[in-house]
């Protein structure tokens, strides 16, 4: 039983009236959103709806126009004073953004470094941390992601699908205490977006705290705690994906949902029969 004079413990990721324009488009209007240590919520919505614009605001990769984004009790960006923000250095940013991994539709690589240099370079350049160790624990990270034999490829000589789960694992060496994916996946043949999504349902079972941006609807329904259909720059409707996927309130999470559907069934007839359904002989 929690005593009565101590302090609710407060959500890892806490955003209240989050607002962000770029000229005089306003892109977020006002966003209300908390996840929990542990949590895996996904965000959904069609293109300009303000999604990615808000990983990137949790991230300080954009500065927010108003409300507050906190991190694990901390003021992301900012630091208040008798009641005003005041931005924080660049310095002080880059320390934040260290606790937070992020990874992106490309792969952002560096061309000319190795696997295995890709992975080590922050740790030991940013974090100081000793080379020896950082190359014993960047092997591990790749046993995990299924590229353990690839520790001496060049990004070139991989596929797309095995360069992301290369930009998971570079995340992850930084020990981040939150993922952020802005649709991982939407780069990918087809046939490479399984093993990424593998990888993402590895680290969800392994209690990583994730906010991802996606279109993979097996993935939001499988692996997500909660769902969030954002649109406009708003949230309009979320909560458990078995209630938000299968049976959405407002009409706007509908209309989307059965678009996305339609998009979904179109793409797979696309697909020649025995792809679809190896083994089975053609007709």
């Amino acid at each position: 039983m929690t005593d009565a004079t101590s302090t609710p413990r407060r959500p890892l990721v806490e955003a209240v009236n989050v607002t962000k324009s770029f000229g005089r488009h306003e892109v977020l209007r006002g966003i209300d959103m908390s996840v929990e240590a542990g949590q895996v919520v996904c965000l959904l919505g069609p293109s300009g709806s303000g999604k990615t614009t808000f990983l990137r605001c949790i991230n300080q990769l954009e500065h927010i126009d108003g409300g507050r984004i906190w991190v694990d009790g901390e003021l992301m960006g900012y630091e208040e004073r008798d009641g005003r923000l005041y931005r924080l250095s660049d310095k002080r940013i880059a320390q934040q953004r260290r606790e937070i991994g992020m990874v992106f539709q490309r792969f952002n690589l560096f061309p000319h470094k190795t696997v295995l240099e890709n992975i080590c370079e922050a740790p030991v350049v940013v974090q100081g941390r000793p080379r020896d160790e950082v190359r014993k624990e960047a092997m591990e990270l790749l046993y995990q992601v299924g590229l353990e034999d690839k520790p001496a490829a060049y990004p070139n000589q991989l596929s797309g699908g095995q360069q992301q789960r290369v930009a998971i694992a570079r995340a992850l060496a930084m020990h981040p205490k939150l993922m952020l994916f802005d649709e991982p996946t939407s780069a990918l043949d087809p046939e490479l977006v399984g093993d990424v999504l593998a990888v993402m349902r590895d680290l969800a079972e392994r209690g990583m705290t994730m906010i991802v941006v996606t279109h993979e609807m097996a993935f939001a329904r499988d692996v997500a705690d909660r769902v969030v259909f954002m649109d406009g720059g708003v949230v309009v409707e979320e909560g458990p994906p078995a209630e938000v996927l299968t049976r959405p309130q407002h009409a706007r999470t509908r209309s989307f949902l059965s678009r996305l559907l339609e998009s979904h069934e179109s793409k797979v007839e696309e697909i020649p029969d025995h792809v679809r359904h190896p083994g089975e002989p053609v007709a």
